[in-house]
């Protein structure tokens, strides 16, 4: 065995050490980072090539830092909606200013007084999904910055409405032209709509039984005259359910939008006439505040109790959550060894829900960490009895040249 080995040796164990002692004092700075993951080390041996049996060459350890991404920290309840914590496996995605994309478990988001965007206390930007008036997110759209909506008064243009209930089939065939005047039509109900600037509107829906099997709408502005905002059909099966085309396009007059009339929901039974419409849109009212659901929906509340969709924030997932390589700021970017990045919604393909007014803790347990420590000093301080033998080894044998 050569005495230089035993040196290196010793060598090494200290250095394998020193890098064990350093995750532990970065692990006990970030004891109170919120979504901070720990960081160890982990050795293996390094073998060399011996040659004969009557020697041996000592080899030296291999340090290998792991995160523990995947495990979970504890979750504090907060007083701010905006603090976010994950309850699952999935990751928030934001952005940083010169627009990169990370991934994070750190949900301590609060509104950019400047821009309105949620960021976090590493500066990073909150992405998601803007919304659709009638819920659904906007995909094509792609991620955008999640803003906190205004408290000052808004109002909001009806999209879509929606017809419900039943249409008798026992009512007879009109057999001459659908129309608005009395005896004309066979059932009439109305829908409150709203234009762009909160102004309500009725809208008049006239539906003509033309077929044992499929009645006339047609849809009018109550105005002096009428005008006829959209007409079509809707056709039912031998069960009095809906069959094809369910939708019918209202064409925009003045400030009120195009919309569209779903007419899925009605059938046509044996019994009486009970339809029903109903209508997105809004009057003028004043916003208070925003709830943020499991699933990650944003939601404008208003004083008058009602509440619309704004934003969807997503949930996305890596294949090896431990493979993942972290950056400052407490994100981290995905790697071959990780997988790539996959977004969705929570709650759905295990991703997790979204808690409000909380926030993820360090997943750092300092009593741990410090045994550790004391491990790790042990250990050092006998690699260093192991360099300090060899060196007086050395010696010796230098000395048998007086």
């Amino acid at each position: 065995m050569s005495l230089i080995g035993v040196l290196r040796t010793g060598v090494s164990g200290m250095n394998a050490q020193s890098n064990r002692i350093s995750t532990v004092a970065e692990n006990v700075q970030n004891a109170s980072t919120t979504g901070y993951k720990r960081t160890s080390a982990e050795f293996s041996s390094l073998l060399l090539n011996n040659g004969d049996q009557g020697h041996y060459n000592s080899g030296a350890v291999e340090t290998t830092i792991r995160r523990s991404v995947i495990e979970g920290g504890p979750t504090a309840t907060t007083t701010s909606s905006t603090d976010l914590a994950i309850q699952g496996a999935g990751f928030f995605t934001v952005r940083d200013a010169s627009n990169g994309t990370f991934l994070t478990r750190a949900g301590n988001f609060v509104v950019n007084g400047q821009t309105g965007n949620l960021e976090n206390a590493g500066g990073f930007t909150l992405m998601g999904y803007a919304m659709f008036p009638d819920g659904s997110p906007n995909l094509d759209g792609g991620l955008v910055p999640v803003q906190m909506p205004t408290s000052r008064m808004q109002a909001q243009a009806t999209t879509a409405a929606t017809l419900t209930g039943n249409l008798p089939s026992t009512t007879a065939v009109y057999t001459g032209t659908p129309g608005i005047t009395a005896g004309t039509y066979s059932q009439k109900t109305s829908v409150v709509t709203y234009d762009t600037v909160g102004q309500a509107s009725t809208l008049d829906v006239y539906m003509t039984k033309t077929a044992g099997d499929t009645w006339s709408v047609s849809v009018y502005d109550r105005s002096s005259p009428p005008v006829q905002r959209g007409t079509g059909s809707v056709t039912f099966d031998a069960f009095g359910r809906t069959t094809g085309t369910t939708t019918l396009n209202l064409a925009a007059n003045g400030s009120s939008p195009a919309a569209t009339v779903s007419l899925g929901n009605l059938t046509q039974l044996a019994s009486g006439y009970d339809v029903t419409g109903s209508a997105n849109g809004s009057a003028p009212r004043n916003g208070t505040g925003v709830v943020i659901t499991n699933d990650g929906t944003v939601y404008s509340t208003y004083a008058d109790g009602s509440r619309s969709p704004a934003f969807r924030i997503p949930l996305a997932t890596v294949r090896s959550p431990d493979q993942l390589e972290p950056r400052s700021g407490n994100v981290y970017v995905s790697t071959a060894q990780s997988g790539p990045v996959e977004i969705g919604t929570a709650m759905l393909g295990g991703r997790g829900t979204i808690q409000s007014g909380a926030l993820e803790q360090s997943n750092v347990d300092v009593s741990s960490e410090l045994t550790t420590m004391i491990e790790s000093q042990s250990v050092y301080t006998a690699n260093s009895k192991v360099f300090m033998t060899g060196n007086e080894l050395l010696e010796t044998l230098m000395n048998l040249k007086r």
